[in-house]
């Protein structure tokens, strides 16, 4: 029986108009997608798409496959839109792993780095080598990884969360050595041994990989997106636990540094007392401590203070650019601990000169070191 061209026309048009619906979802469906990697998109990623928002939409996978070059030529031209913010954390990360790996090998291969405050400016190295190893990862399983894998990223995301917790904790433990360095100053070395630290170390890093293991254990927002915080897949209720804990952490640290400053500066009027005057040598050591403190601190507010307040009040309904410029820095905060910690240290710079050019620059004292000038 002949066709009704009016209809047929209609029909036409229809499917015409479904195939554009089709070419359509594929741009926009970012915000449908199953799960999102621990950093949310962004506004240009997410009106281009992104590796893992490039499956079709439900009910419409054949006909978007038999829409012809246009629905192609749309996914692949979703598929090349990579989110510059996403570069930025794995450059980051690149440049975190390659300079953390530095510390530890000097650590690994100097016999005479085997005292407790340089164990723990290793698992300090350790946990800021893993994060940035977890940045590359992130990466690897948002842009390469297809079809996108919801087990990989929740291992990613809770690779991040444990190293992060990790060089956080290790940053207290090394604030927590300095303190008993100075207020314990004739015991400290005959009760701070080798072994002690190790396990103190080892019961930190089991708690940190026990905070990553919770995703994967359920604890995750994958199932419920109106849970998600800004880091997607946590929840909202995990983000603000882990924002307090940061919170309470650096107000820690502020207390035991101001204690610091408190001893040295009495250390400093005995000095005064006992010879009448100030040294010029003790007066700018005084003077190096404080600004060694004040960078310690200052760097590690400005970095993560912004970030865990973030998380501690938004959602995965803000923007993302707005989590991706906090983030940035909060990630940066692992580059700049191997200069705080390790490449200020006379002890490590003597090994990095032995290392790169077999000689040792002028300058440098024999004498021993305590924790509190590491």
């Amino acid at each position: 029986m002949l066709r009704d061209p009016a209809a047929a026309a209609m029909e036409a048009q229809l499917l015409q108009q479904q195939r554009q619906q089709q070419q359509l979802l594929v741009l926009l469906n970012a915000s449908s997608r199953p799960f999102a990697s621990i950093w949310p998109p962004s506004d240009a990623s997410a009106a281009a798409g992104s590796p893992s928002d490039l499956s079709p939409a439900a009910g419409g996978g054949e006909e978007a496959a038999g829409s012809g070059g246009d629905g192609g030529a749309a996914r692949e031209a979703a598929a090349t839109a990579v989110n510059p913010w996403d570069i930025a954390l794995c450059a980051t990360g690149t440049a975190v792993a390659c300079e953390n790996a530095l510390v530890l090998a000097v650590l690994f291969y100097t016999p005479s780095l085997r005292a407790p405050m340089f164990l723990l400016i290793g698992s300090l190295a350790l946990a800021d080598l893993l994060a940035g190893l977890g940045l590359v990862a992130n990466f690897s399983v948002q842009y390469l990884l297809q079809p996108p894998n919801e087990a990989a990223s929740l291992s990613v995301a809770g690779l991040l969360l444990a190293a992060f917790s990790a060089s956080a904790c290790s940053l207290l433990a090394i604030t927590v050595d300095r303190y008993l360095s100075l207020y314990n100053a004739l015991t400290y070395h005959s009760e701070r041994t080798l072994a002690f630290t190790a396990a103190l170390l080892a019961a930190v890093w089991l708690l940190c990989l026990g905070a990553g293991l919770l995703p994967l254990l359920g604890w995750n927002c994958l199932r419920e997106p109106s849970a998600c915080s800004v880091l997607r897949p946590v929840t909202k209720e995990h983000a603000a636990v882990l924002a307090v804990a940061f919170l309470l952490l650096f107000a820690l640290m502020l207390q035991l540094y101001l204690q610091i400053c408190k001893i040295a500066f009495r250390h400093a009027q005995q000095i005064a007392v006992q010879h009448q005057f100030i040294a010029p040598a003790q007066a700018a050591s005084t003077r190096k401590g404080l600004s060694t403190l004040s960078l310690i601190l200052g760097t590690f507010a400005l970095c993560w203070m912004p970030f865990a307040v973030y998380s501690l009040v938004a959602d995965a309904s803000y923007p993302p650019v707005y989590t991706y410029s906090l983030a940035l820095p909060a990630a940066c905060n692992s580059l700049l601990n191997p200069v705080i910690y390790a490449f200020r240290n006379p002890d490590i710079q003597k090994s990095l000169w032995l290392a790169c050019c077999g000689c040792v620059s002028s300058g440098f004292s024999s004498r021993p070191r305590t924790s509190s000038e590491v």
